[in-house]
């Protein structure tokens, strides 16, 4: 199994991860902001089908305290983005479709199976609507996926700006240049 996500099909990404915790520590590094916070993005989901989904970006905050957040990014910290929950089956299936301030919107399941006293996460990231995107959210969801191994495994944070920067050379490398996203 490798870190590295891949293309699945036309504007679809999908990464498997083993994470050292049981699947109802996983899930609650999924559903609750606070928790959710310390590796991806804090805000409140309502937990049923339908429900609402709040994500805020403080990605400043995953980063050690002597790295500076790159002028590139600054306008995005603090971002707050909306999306709705398409299913919810505690402890091993969210599903929510992601808003996009464009077009319709995005979707990302997260699957958990137990492996001995472990999880297995797959994370898949669908409806995205080209390769650029593609590439993009690739290299996000290597990079808090690595920050939640490490917030479960109680590892000080490893650089996070110089670490995104280095994902989204790999993902423009390795995302075929005729890969298409999805269809509307």
């Amino acid at each position: 199994m490798s870190d590295y996500g891949i293309v699945m099909e036309s504007g679809a990404v999908r990464f498997e991860r083993l994470l050292s915790a049981p699947i109802e520590r996983v899930w609650d590094y999924l559903t609750q902001s606070e928790l959710r916070r310390k590796w991806f993005a804090g805000g409140e989901m309502e937990l049923r089908p339908g429900g609402s989904v709040t994500l805020i970006f403080r990605n400043s905050e995953l980063a050690p305290d002597d790295e500076e957040v790159p002028e590139k990014y600054r306008q995005y910290e603090g971002m707050v983005s909306k999306g709705e929950i398409v299913t919810v089956e505690p402890p091993r299936l969210l599903v929510f479709d992601w808003f996009e301030e464009e077009g319709p919107p995005n979707r990302v399941s997260w699957a958990l199976e137990p492996r001995g006293e472990g999880t297995l996460i797959t994370l898949t990231h669908s409806r995205l609507p080209s390769r650029a995107m593609m590439v993009n959210v690739s290299g996000g969801w290597h990079l808090h996926l690595d920050v939640l191994e490490d917030v479960l495994a109680q590892r000080p944070p490893r650089p996070f700006w110089a670490r995104n920067a280095q994902f989204e050379q790999d993902y423009e490398d390795r995302i075929p240049a005729d890969a298409e996203g999805a269809s509307a």
